[in-house]
């Protein structure tokens, strides 16, 4: 298990899949701003689509941490959790090269795995 450490902001820029609004952003250009991680380039931009994919498909953010938490225990293997929202604090232990915090929009993703 590691401790995450906190890293220079990251912005990077994905062209939305649809025009379905989300919860901050009705335009066509969402903006992830990751700040903090330890995961591999390919695992945050995969944890950041499917971010995207669950805020096209849900407006309720315990719905959009549900979808998250379930493709990411789909594709990766448990126990991954996930915190969806506008305003929390955490201090989690999790396994080395998986945990990401990021912003898309105004809502904060907190992506990480235990054993």
């Amino acid at each position: 298990m590691a401790a995450a450490e906190a890293i220079p902001e990251k912005k990077v820029k994905l062209e939305r899949k649809s025009k379905i609004p989300t919860l901050d952003h009705p335009t066509d250009v969402v903006e992830a701003q990751i700040k903090s991680v330890d995961m591999s380039e390919d695992m945050q931009q995969e944890a950041i689509e499917v971010a995207q994919e669950a805020m096209e498909k849900f407006s309720v953010e315990k719905d959009i941490a549900q979808h998250i938490k379930r493709e990411f225990d789909s594709k990766k293997g448990a126990t991954w959790h996930c915190i969806v929202g506008r305003n929390f604090g955490s201090f989690v232990t999790h396994e080395t090269k998986h945990f990401i915090y990021f912003y898309l929009g105004h809502v904060a993703i907190l992506l990480f795995k235990t054993q």
